[in-house]
Parts: C-alpha cells; sequence; structure tokens
C-alpha cells in the first residue's frame, strides 16, 4: 500500500521522492523555523533517510545550522542523521499525512495563537 509521493521546490530545480510511511507531522514554532520560513510555523513530514531519495537539484540546496541541532536545508551540502524532515508545501501531491502535534510553543511568536486541538510541546518532542 506503500505509493511514492514526489515534491519538489518552487522553481523545479530540486525534486524528490518519499515511500511512506511517515514517521510522524508536526508543526514546529521555534525561532529557527520561523526564520527560515518568514511564517509563524513550519509544518513538516518525518521519513527514515533511506525513504527519501532526491531525483535532482542537489546543487540548488544550502543547508544553515550543520552541528546546531536541527539543520536546515533549503533551496550543498546534505544534513547528517538517520531522519529527512520535508516542508510537507513541498509535496506535489497529498502525503496522506496530517500534523499530529504542536512543537516549541513556547517559543511561538507572539502574535501567533494555536487555534487546532492538537497536543502542545513547550519544546522539542521526538
Amino acid at each position: 500500500m506503500s505509493k511514492i509521493i514526489r515534491g519538489s521546490c518552487l522553481c523545479g530545480g530540486v525534486r524528490f521522492e518519499v515511500d511512506p510511511p511517515f514517521i510522524q507531522a508536526s508543526h514546529c514554532h521555534c525561532e529557527r523555523c520561523r526564520k527560515h520560513s518568514g511564517t509563524a510555523v513550519c509544518t513538516q513530514a518525518r521519513v527514515l533517510r533511506e525513504q527519501f531519495r532526491l531525483l535532482q537539484g542537489k546543487e540548488l540546496i544550502k543547508v544553515y545550522g550543520k552541528g546546531e541541532g536541527a539543520v536546515k536545508a533549503f533551496c550543498s551540502n546534505w544534513p547528517d542523521g538517520p531522519q529527512i524532515s520535508i516542508r510537507m508545501g513541498a509535496f506535489d501531491v497529498d502525503p496522506r499525512i496530517r500534523p499530529q502535534f504542536h512543537t516549541f510553543v513556547a517559543d511561538r511568536a507572539p502574535w501567533d495563537t494555536i487555534t487546532d486541538d492538537l497536543p502542545q510541546y513547550p519544546e522539542r518532542r521526538t
């Protein structure tokens, strides 16, 4: 029942695919995600590294924060670690997973109001 989920960046230069199932999906309110996205929250889904395949555009990917905890990769070093977090807005089709919780809510922007009933964690949840 595992159907490949494809994704890409806005310009189409970076393309990838993921083999479900996903580990989890969440809304992150940490300062780094807010600054990285320019929004109140980054919504992301997580998979094991071996479930993720970068199809094209490796040379277009830039990494911020290597060695500082959560690494942010965006559109030429690829982050290390056993899991990949993918911004859900980059999927070309419905990934068939929905956010399950909010994390780093203690760091959320003062104007950010959470209006759903998902669990909220003040810091990181793994």
